[in-house]
């Protein structure tokens, strides 16, 4: 077995004519051309633009050889080899060009979209694309002062996602928060309305900047959901988070009186807001206020006063008891803490759950 080995080593090595002279001519400027573009080619890096490149090399270069076989050679074997390299190249060429246009994104604003928002939550740029298909991969547009939603008038057929601007979200006149870039417009409205019903807004979404979103259609983005489940958990994650982070703006909204800061998460919250708090503590006041009065203007004659009986001996010796408590100023009942357009944020569902501001004596209880 070595020998044949070794008659096989020696016949590949030694088995043909040595070279008894060099030549000093060169193989002409389409051999060197073609070497220099294959030297260049293989310079290239990974990746998908790597291969670009190294393929956008390897075409010119196989094809200077193709024609130095054809052209200097004249050698059939040369030129076939070198035409058939070629093709090869010109079709790996095109499937990258294909790969990066397919892998590509229709629009910038949808780049910033995904690098943004998606590419934090490690989402795959094909669930991405089958996401922004279903917005048919358009981006709409509203002007500065122009209303997306009207208050009880625009139903709610689509869920919207800010990609510039600044979008102020009202209730009757009032301002409740902004919507910034990277925020559903209606992400509250969306999750208030099951598949089967619908509704209308209850808020005022109005642009106070030339602003630029995408929208899905409802029953289109239904349907994607019930398809994909992974989409669905995607969304059921932003729609969360969304709604937590405008709950967190209108609580910066909310304070008391003393200072202390109250958070609209608390059930408790709800009798303080509750517009029939203030209206009791009012209408009590006044009662009181009035009791004091009548006793002011009626005091009791001092010939009626009960007399004292005489103290004995024992009793005299004894030392008063004047130490009094100090008395603090807290505030009454109709002093209760309320947050600016309060009015509108009253959460009626937890007005019969326990640990209600009713339950303490005062406003110090409370908020201890």
């Amino acid at each position: 077995m070595w020998k044949e080995n070794s008659t096989l080593f020696e016949t590949v090595i030694y088995g043909h004519p040595q070279c008894e002279t060099w030549t000093n001519g060169t193989e002409g400027a389409l051999y060197q051309l073609g070497s220099t573009l294959l030297s260049l080619g293989y310079m290239g890096g990974s990746g998908a633009y790597g291969a670009l490149y190294i393929f956008g090399f390897l075409v010119p270069s196989f094809l200077c050889y193709t024609l130095w076989g054809w052209v200097t050679l004249c050698g059939a074997d040369v030129f076939s080899w070198n035409l058939l390299l070629v093709v090869i190249c010109l079709l790996q060429l095109v499937h990258l060009l294909f790969r990066l246009r397919q892998d590509g994104f229709p629009d910038e604003e949808f780049r910033s979209l995904y690098t943004a928002v998606y590419l934090p939550l490690n989402v795959p740029l094909p669930v991405f694309k089958e996401v922004t298909a279903a917005c048919e991969n358009r981006v709409l547009s509203l002007g500065v002062e122009e209303n997306y939603a009207l208050e009880g008038k625009t139903p709610i057929d689509q869920l919207s996602l800010l990609l510039s601007g600044r979008i102020r979200v009202s209730l009757e006149g009032q301002f409740l928060h902004y919507v910034f870039p990277y925020q559903f417009l209606d992400s509250p409205e969306w999750e208030s309305l099951r598949p089967t019903e619908e509704g209308n807004f209850q808020v005022t979404l109005t642009a106070e900047t030339d602003c630029r979103y995408v929208s899905w259609p409802r029953r289109k983005l239904y349907l994607l959901l019930a398809k994909e489940r992974y989409i669905s958990r995607l969304f059921s994650v932003m729609l969360g988070n969304d709604i937590a982070d405008k709950l967190y703006s209108l609580n910066d909204k909310l304070f008391a009186k003393s200072g202390v800061r109250l958070d609209i998460r608390l059930p408790s919250l709800y009798h303080v807001l509750a517009p029939s708090s203030t209206s009791e503590g009012s209408g009590s006041a006044p009662d009181r206020d009035g009791a004091e009065e009548q006793g002011a203007a009626n005091p009791a004659p001092r010939s009626q006063a009960a007399p004292t009986p005489p103290k004995s001996s024992s009793e005299r010796n004894v030392v008063p008891n004047t130490y009094t408590p100090p008395h603090h100023n807290w505030p009454l009942d109709n002093e209760l803490p309320s947050g600016e357009d309060s009015t509108s944020l009253v959460l009626e569902d937890f007005a019969d759950m326990t640990g209600s501001f009713m339950e303490y004596g005062s406003e110090r209880d409370y908020l201890k």
